[in-house]
């Protein structure tokens, strides 16, 4: 092992112990449950649009996409501002809000064109 390589081998097992440490002095409050939830929805989001993808055999972003992007968002921001109070966190979480808002009224607006449109025929 190079110089470099052997110290940063040697150094791991701090970083694990740091790591350790870390995990058993953790404590889940309220607002991390709710943070965590967060993550939860906004992750799943892609398991569900994966899913119909493969189902209808091409790209496709259902309701429930829309509607998990909004709730992971809001649960999100509101763990950013209310829990955490991490500027990086409102920031990277504000704007998704405002597009994932946005979809699902166009997607709702469409659906309820083409149902209109399916009674008027």
């Amino acid at each position: 092992m190079r110089g470099s390589d052997a110290d940063r081998f040697c150094a791991m097992p701090h970083d694990l112990a740091h790591v350790l440490q870390a995990l058993q002095h953790f404590e889940l409050t309220p607002w991390k449950v709710v943070g965590f939830a967060g993550t939860l929805m906004f992750t799943s989001r892609w398991f569900v649009q994966l899913y119909y993808t493969r189902k209808h055999k091409r790209v496709v972003m259902p309701l429930s996409f829309w509607w998990l992007s909004v709730g992971g968002s809001v649960l999100l921001l509101a763990y950013f501002v209310f829990g955490k109070n991490d500027s990086v966190g409102i920031i990277s979480n504000f704007f998704p809000v405002f597009v994932s808002v946005y979809n699902l009224v166009v997607h709702l607006r469409h659906r309820k064109n083409s149902l209109g449109d399916d009674v008027a025929a």
